[in-house]
């Protein structure tokens, strides 16, 4: 049993949900035959998320539908001071989750086929963000 961790920054995005499974599989080292690779993400603004990596309608309707849920300008926000993005950004993060957990089988992630890896972006400014990659395997 081995235990690997690797920290790296994802390119800035901007705001929406970002399928970005080609990028973080470039960074990380040969996968082991089988294990886990948890993926953390090292903010508060943004998440992570597995969802449908074949029709880019489901980004653009991810973003309508969290727009819709967690609107911003609302009168009872008092986490104000970073613009009117922020408080509607943490409480999208807290939505999606800061972390991923996926089984490594045949040295490759084990995600159903029309599964990807999503950098879910709740902010309006272009950040890069930290991911904590750790890969358990033999």
């Amino acid at each position: 049993m081995s235990i690997l961790q690797k920290e790296f920054s994802l390119p800035s995005h901007g705001r929406g949900f970002h399928l970005v499974t080609d990028e973080i599989v470039a960074q990380l080292p040969p996968l082991p035959a089988m294990g886990l690779l948890h993926l953390f993400i090292k903010h508060t603004s943004a998440g992570l998320s597995l969802n449908e990596n074949a029709d880019p309608d489901v980004q653009t309707d991810l973003e309508a539908i969290f727009n819709r849920l967690v609107k911003e300008r609302e009168p009872y926000y008092q986490h104000t001071c970073e613009g009117d993005d922020d408080m509607p950004a943490h409480a999208k993060s807290t939505l999606t989750g800061a972390s991923l957990t996926i089984p490594i089988t045949g040295h490759r992630l084990n995600m159903g086929i029309w599964q990807g890896i999503y950098l879910c972006e709740f902010r309006n400014g272009r950040e890069r963000r930290k991911i904590v990659a750790t890969i358990i395997g033999e």
